[in-house]
């Protein structure tokens, strides 16, 4: 066994990211307040070829530090938006025929692997700050929410991590069509 070098893995150029179809799935970070996080969603949003990053309120935003080094690049891949509210993003979104869901834990929220999606759906999905989660007012606009099933004593996961999971996922379901 041997690691693969970047031309086996068949890398592409920023060019070639900026030109190819990608998956309808959006991201929406909401008043996400480390720069570190933004980066790490931007390189799994290029890892899983995710449309494109909303960033709302008091989102740090490309070109930035914190974000090109733990980005390494992919915020140059990943076309993205800064939005000043979540609300006009989500409506946006939804006139766009994107069903748009927030990543929380509420009384409605369906279970990650549960999640139905219809072939070929669009869809948004919403992450909120570190600490406070979506804000409730966002709840209210969105389509729905989703949660990670989790098992130990936290039932929190960091935003990076969280929306690792859930980009997977969803990718996962657009692959098996």
């Amino acid at each position: 066994m041997r690691k693969l070098s970047g031309d086996e893995m068949g890398r592409l150029s920023v060019a070639q990211c900026r030109e190819l179809p990608r998956f309808p799935i959006v991201v929406i970070l909401e008043n996400i307040r480390s720069a570190y996080n933004i980066g790490s969603v931007f390189r799994s949003a290029d890892a899983f070829f995710i449309e494109s990053v909303y960033l709302v309120g008091y989102c740090a935003t490309p070109p930035h530090k914190e974000i090109a080094k733990t980005a390494l690049g992919a915020e140059e891949a990943v076309p993205w938006k800064q939005v000043a509210k979540a609300d006009t993003a989500i409506r946006e979104l939804q006139a766009l025929g994107y069903k748009v869901l927030a990543a929380e834990q509420t009384d409605a929220s369906v279970s990650l692997h549960q999640l139905p999606i219809l072939p070929d759906q669009k869809i948004a999905i919403v992450f909120g700050n570190e600490v406070s989660g979506v804000e409730s007012g966002t709840l209210q606009v969105c389509d729905g929410c989703v949660e990670i099933p989790q098992f130990g004593m936290k039932h929190s996961l960091n935003i990076a991590t969280a929306a690792g999971v859930v980009l997977w996922e969803l990718v996962r379901r657009h692959l098996q069509k």
